[in-house]
């Protein structure tokens, strides 16, 4: 094909499958100019036409604007730098729906309403540096100056940060943590329970039975916890029995009653559910798979001592009654 050769519209337009009117717009344009004009008015356009035309819809299909394939087919900037800005672009764009899927798929796990599902949205809507300034309230209230350092530095380093990318799961946790932290008696809460991790003193009852006796108990509590064992389940029961057992002896109590009474309330004393839930909610938000330090043990003691007590009280129940009608009698 030689330089004389010259395409009507609609032979474009047979020969690349964009439609005449498209044609006929990106000519007006000037990004498809005609070469010449019938004598009659009509435009014919010359060889390198119907490759310009691909080009043209190749770069739209990319998202790419007119006015900068025009600048690019004028060769004022480089393709490298045009593909290399609108890739940007679309990866902000991606980032912007996946996160959008998220808060839609949290809305749907958790039931919300559409206050809710608006307030969700606009809380991952916050730039990292707004979601700091949050947490950094909360630092502001829970350590003042007479706060213990320690504390207060170890709840800094585990602060919720929500990446760019949230799953639904952080999502919901997210918005849970920045409910938390309306409440006016959460940083007071906080504080106390995270100087009482960063002391890393024992309760009375553990200071009473030793070192070797409660490092022993809580690498038990410890690995059934990471298993994920339910504290209700039997075999939890059977594991508070045993250490009920270990810690009297070592504090020279008998493992009754009033001394398991006496572990409740301590543990009792120990435990903030609230926190604790806090310090879940971070796990989730952080991806992170465990952070046994920052929870300590004794709320699971505490309710696998609850479900001990409620199997020994199904025991004794049980032995208290009757045989049932024409049941064996030992």
């Amino acid at each position: 094909m030689d330089g004389t050769t010259r395409y009507s519209i609609g032979e474009l337009s047979r020969r690349t499958g964009i439609p005449v009117r498209t044609i006929r717009f990106y000519s007006d344009e000037g990004l498809v100019p005609p070469a010449d004009r019938t004598p009659a008015g009509h435009r014919r356009y010359a060889p390198a036409a119907p490759q310009r035309l691909e080009l043209i819809r190749s770069l739209r299909e990319l998202g790419i604007g007119l006015a900068t394939i025009r600048r690019v087919l004028d060769h004022e900037v480089p393709m490298a730098q045009v593909a290399r800005a609108q890739a940007e672009a679309l990866d902000a764009r991606i980032r912007a729906l996946r996160l959008r899927r998220s808060v839609l798929h949290a809305a749907v796990a958790r039931a919300t309403g559409p206050e809710e599902t608006t307030h969700m949205h606009r809380l991952t809507q916050l730039s990292g540096a707004e979601r700091r300034r949050i947490t950094d309230a909360l630092l502001t209230a829970a350590f003042g100056v007479d706060a213990d350092p320690a504390a207060a530095a170890m709840v800094r380093a585990a602060l919720p940060d929500l990446p760019a990318e949230p799953t639904p799961e952080q999502v919901g946790a997210w918005t849970e943590i920045a409910a938390l932290l309306t409440d006016p008696d959460f940083p007071a809460r906080l504080e106390r329970a995270a100087a009482h991790q960063a002391s890393g003193a024992p309760l009375p009852f553990e200071a009473l039975a030793g070192d070797a006796v409660t490092r022993d108990a809580h690498r038990s509590l410890a690995e059934a916890r990471d298993a994920d064992l339910d504290p209700r389940a039997p075999e939890a029961a059977a594991l508070a029995d045993a250490l009920v057992r270990r810690f009297a002896e070592a504090c020279g109590r008998a493992p009754d009653t009033e001394f398991r009474a006496s572990l409740a309330q301590e543990l009792t004393g120990a435990h903030d559910p609230l926190v604790e839930r806090y310090w879940r909610l971070v796990w989730t938000v952080n991806g992170w798979t465990v952070l046994p330090q920052l929870v300590p043990v004794h709320s699971w003691f505490l309710r696998a001592l609850g479900g001990a007590r409620t199997a020994a009280q199904l025991n004794s129940n049980a032995a208290s009654q009757p045989p049932a009608e024409g049941a064996p009698v030992a």
